[in-house]
This record gives C-alpha cells, sequence and structure tokens, in this order.
C-alpha cells in the first residue's frame, strides 16, 4: 500500500489507532481506580457491615407465630386514662391549616398495622370523595407525603389503604 499517495486514509487510520490506546489507557485506570478504592465490592453478600454503597436486604428469619398473653393494667391513682387511636387506624394530619393556591401542604401520619401499604389521597369534591393523583407507601407504620392545589377555600383530605379500603380521619385546609 502506498501511503504516500493516500494521506487522508493514513491519517484516518492513525486517528483510529490512537483513539483505541488511549480508550484502552483510560479504562484500564478506572479498572485500577476502582479496585484501589473498593468500590463496587464483590457480588457475594456477606454478614458483615461493608461500607461500599450497595443495596442489601437482610436475611429473612423465622418468626414466631405464638404471642404472649396481654396483661391488662390498670391506671395508678390520680391518672386520667389517655386516649388514643386504635393500631390498626390510620391516623392523618397536615402541616399546614392554611395555604396560599399551590403551596405544599404537608400530609403526614401513622398507620401501625399496614406497614407496606399503599395509601391513596382523596379529596372531598362535590360531596364525594375523589382519589387525589397522589399515593404514598407506610414505612416504620408512618408516611408522609404532600400535595398541590389551586382549588381555593376549605379543601378536605383523607387517606384510604387501597387493599384493605381503611380510612382515615378527616383534615381540613384553608387554600387562599
Amino acid at each position: 500500500m502506498d501511503t504516500e499517495n493516500r494521506p487522508v486514509l493514513t491519517g484516518l487510520v492513525a486517528l483510529v489507532g490512537v483513539a483505541v490506546a488511549i480508550g484502552l489507557l483510560g479504562g484500564l485506570a478506572v479498572l485500577v481506580g476502582v479496585k484501589a478504592t473498593g468500590i463496587g465490592g464483590s457480588a457475594e453478600s456477606s454478614d458483615e457491615p461493608s461500607t461500599s454503597a450497595t443495596f442489601r436486604l437482610p436475611r429473612p428469619s423465622e418468626t414466631s407465630t405464638e404471642t404472649a398473653p396481654e396483661q391488662a393494667t390498670e391506671p395508678s391513682p390520680g391518672t386520667e386514662p389517655t386516649s388514643e387511636a386504635p393500631a390498626e387506624g390510620i391516623s392523618l394530619s397536615a402541616a399546614q391549616q392554611s395555604v396560599s393556591p399551590m403551596q405544599q401542604i404537608g400530609l403526614t401520619g401513622t398507620y401501625q398495622a399496614g406497614e407496606g401499604s399503599v395509601l391513596q389521597v382523596q379529596r372531598m369534591e362535590d360531596g364525594a370523595w375523589a382519589d387525589f393523583p397522589v399515593t404514598m407507601s407506610v414505612s416504620g407504620g408512618t408516611f408522609a407525603t404532600y400535595v398541590l392545589t389551586g382549588r381555593t377555600g376549605p379543601n378536605k383530605f383523607r387517606v384510604v389503604d387501597t387493599d384493605s379500603e381503611v380510612v382515615s380521619n378527616e383534615v381540613t385546609v384553608t387554600v387562599g
């Protein structure tokens, strides 16, 4: 092949060769850097805690289905009994009582019996509950989200468990 008569082809071949060499050296440098810093870790799981940023699920363990019998306790003299929401109910609260149109309305609450449940936010519209385009999950017995609305005046919200149809209390937030 006569390279003197084809300088463009010679330059193109040289350019591709340099690009391949730089790519290989760059990849090797990244590989060495990853190994040196310990990023990525191994694909094997271990019981020991690790400082790598990988997601690991806990290993399943056997749980006992037996429960200890509950013992009734009477309040000590001079104390008032406290009324608490039932453990299986959904308790909802709003962070704000009044907001401007399209300002965030924080909705938080507890649902002890609903771990992993998906909750649908609903708003009272024309005398009936309508789904609001917001859902959230229950984690650790609690949930939190926010909604935005431009509908002025009192807005009533509640949440409903999409599986069991358990509903929360209503909260009212005035927009405007």
